[in-house]
């Protein structure tokens, strides 16, 4: 299975690879994913192996692009050895650079979509698809498994946490003491659409522990707001704290996918914008309000997770009041937790 873009895709791709298993549970099935999105299938006892590269906009400051390429020629001459009978190309709609690694690591086999109902010669099993259904992601990625004999609805999508990054969390909600329900306030979204201001997320905070007895985790991702190929939200962090003084929240910048993914998986609730965070917290069985702005909800809603969905009509998150992100809280409250 190939899936090398975005944190929520790769969540979104999780009961593709559970039914997967299910279907042959005694095949040798790995996922080939980067390194930016690769804690997303850490301890996933679905896969018997998980492969990831180097994106040349993922490096750091002391690697070339040079040493990136030729690093990852090594480790797709590795991987060509595994002589793989599969590659589904775990992508709605075409992709020619998956279908590029699936040939690059000679794959018998390539399943994928095609897109315009035209054929491509380099694709071996070849799905049209139809990028106007309606469907979620999930949906889409799954109908893939059609294929190879497999259908229904999706399972949930499931994401599981490290154990040490778990208990780093815990240890700090310990020092913070009480044992009120727990919730996750994720700020950070990269789309302006999706962004909520530092002011409403402070006022919804405050709004939610005037009603109730509660404990909030701030997360966010860390760094300068100005910083080009990885902006940050330190600022906004700052002041959603200060307007919470004397409120029992723990700041908790996420400083690795593998934090935020342990962060989540402690929160009883989680608010947060659609992004890679709230496909997270869908995995890991958490009930979720999600802000939703210039985004389709009939595709990236949470998946079969307890959730309040808001939407402004004007799909600008600028135009989403704190009252009625409240009265969504209050919804959600009402929601049975899932079951562990």
């Amino acid at each position: 299975m190939i899936r090398r873009d975005n944190i929520g895709d790769l969540v979104c791709t999780t009961p593709l690879v559970f039914s997967l298993r299910e279907r042959y549970p005694d095949a040798h099935i790995a996922a080939l994913v980067n390194t930016y999105n690769e804690a997303v299938l850490a301890g996933n006892p679905a896969l018997d192996a998980v492969y990831a590269y180097e994106k040349g906009k993922h490096r750091g400051q002391s690697r070339s692009l040079v040493a990136v390429y030729a690093a990852r020629l090594r480790f797709l001459a590795r991987l060509r050895r595994q002589r793989f009978d599969y590659a589904i190309l775990a992508t709605p709609g075409f992709a020619p650079r998956s279908l590029r690694l699936a040939r690059l690591i000679a794959a018998r086999h390539v399943l994928g979509y095609t897109d315009h109902g035209r054929k491509h010669a380099r694709l071996d099993i070849a799905l049209p698809y139809d990028a106007a259904n309606g469907a979620h992601e999930v949906e889409q990625v799954f109908g893939l498994l059609k294929a190879l004999g497999v259908s229904g609805p999706p399972p949930a999508s499931r994401v599981f946490a490290q154990a040490e990054e778990r208990r780093s969390v815990e240890q700090e909600l310990a020092r913070m003491g009480g044992d009120a329900p727990l919730v996750g306030v994720h700020i950070s979204a990269r789309k302006k659409s999706q962004q909520w201001s530092a002011e409403n997320f402070a006022a919804l905070i405050r709004a939610i522990a005037a009603r109730r007895k509660a404990r909030f985790l701030l997360l966010w991702a860390p760094g300068d707001p100005d910083n080009p190929k990885h902006p940050g939200d330190d600022d906004k962090a700052r002041a959603v704290a200060q307007r919470c003084e004397g409120l029992p929240v723990l700041a908790c910048p996420t400083t690795t996918l593998a934090r935020l993914i342990a962060a989540l998986s402690l929160c009883d609730f989680v608010v947060c914008a659609d992004g890679g965070a709230m496909h997270l917290a869908a995995g890991l069985g958490r009930r979720i309000l999600c802000f939703f702005g210039d985004s389709g909800p009939e595709r990236w809603r949470p998946w079969k997770v307890p959730h309040v969905l808001l939407q402004p009509a004007s799909r600008d998150l600028a135009d989403l009041s704190v009252t009625e992100a409240l009265s969504g809280f209050e919804r959600l409250e009402t929601f049975p937790a899932p079951a562990p």
